[in-house]
């Protein structure tokens, strides 16, 4: 059935394949909704959205994204509460962000109307898969890719606007000890480290693969000119609390500036936590360590929203954190998970109600 909105088409599914998944049992980002909602850049122009059940894309084998990489993605997450409404946390944050990173990488920018009115009405479609439950949540995952047939090196003058979500349960990410990088890096100065490009996670998964060999979860990156300064944790924003202070790097052109980091130096400088927004040097790092005051280290991001590091190797030395009660990432953790399943005041303003 095919209905018009506001400039938006809607094709329902007939049927919904939500009764076939066990909800119990979700694996991160596996299972998908019924719909999805795709928009076509084409002659100088964003047409219509249009949501339409869930299906693979056609493209042309010479499609751009497949040859120059013209790709970006958001990760955003849907909860329910307790009375039943759906909220979105910071969505203005990833529209802006997912804007940023098309204009680095030479794409058109997607206009606010229509993503919000797209990802409402998406929502409102599938809403029973956003079940209730503090942990349950829909992941959204907005991407844009160059969708233009022909092999040659310039932007494309054509792209595919998508919208699809998943189900997913708490993020655990079990216990996790990094490997502060020496030789590979994630971003160079002067690239798009900054931009949330499909690029930049498949150059992580080779260098992360050798950590994993050695028994690490993830790498903690480095600065691509002399490998002296923190950048990332993986796919995460690093924060280290070295005695009572908070650290974090500062965004920059090979630093993604994250949604959850900005949210987290919000609320530990509104509880009076000092913060430093600082290029942090691996030796302080370590030196820390040594001198038992690195008292916690974690990543931030929209999956785990705040996930403890236990302890990284750094040219063949490993260093253990001290457990510590009342730590700033389980405090940080609760506190933002209570204002996206609105279970607490949010001062600051960032739910948005669906």
């Amino acid at each position: 059935m095919n209905t018009m909105s506001k400039n938006l088409i809607i094709e329902k599914a007939d049927s919904s394949k939500i009764g076939e998944v066990d909800f119990n049992n979700l694996a991160f980002g596996s299972i998908f909704t019924d719909h999805m909602m795709v928009c076509d850049y084409k002659n100088g122009a964003w047409e219509s959205p249009k949501i339409m059940p869930y299906q693979p894309l056609t493209l042309d084998p010479s499609a751009k994204v497949l040859h120059y990489g013209q790709a970006v993605f958001e990760g955003m997450k849907a909860y329910r509460d307790d009375n039943d409404e759906v909220w979105l946390f910071r969505p203005e944050e990833n529209h802006q962000r997912i804007n940023k990173s098309c204009v680095r990488l030479s794409m058109p920018e997607f206009p606010e109307d229509l993503f919000f009115s797209g990802l409402n009405a998406l929502l409102q479609l599938d809403d029973e898969w956003i079940k209730p439950g503090y942990g349950n949540s829909l992941y959204i995952r907005p991407f844009v890719i160059a969708s233009e047939a022909g092999v040659t090196a310039s932007p494309a003058g054509e792209y595919k606007f998508i919208i699809i979500c998943a189900p997913v349960q708490a993020y655990y990410g079990g216990e996790v000890r990094v490997k502060i990088a020496e030789k590979y890096s994630r971003a160079a100065s002067g690239g798009f480290g900054f931009a949330k490009a499909a690029g930049n996670y498949a150059g992580q998964f080779y260098p992360t693969g050798l950590a994993q060999k050695e028994g690490f979860q993830q790498i903690v990156w480095t600065d691509s000119s002399t490998h002296e300064f923190i950048e990332e944790a993986g796919t995460m924003n690093i924060f280290i609390r070295i005695k009572d202070k908070l650290i974090t790097g500062p965004t920059s052109d090979s630093i993604l500036d994250g949604v959850t980091r900005k949210s987290v130096i919000a609320m530990a400088e509104d509880q009076g936590i000092e913060v430093e927004v600082r290029p942090i040097k691996v030796s302080e790092l370590v030196e820390a360590a040594k001198n038992n005051t690195l008292t916690e280290m974690f990543g931030s991001g929209t999956a785990a929203v705040i996930n403890p590091i236990l302890g990284f190797g750094y040219k063949n030395e490993r260093y253990e954190l001290p457990t510590v009660e009342n730590s700033y990432a389980t405090r940080f953790k609760k506190q933002l998970m209570d204002i996206q399943y609105n279970k607490a005041e949010d001062k600051f303003g960032w739910r948005y109600k669906v």
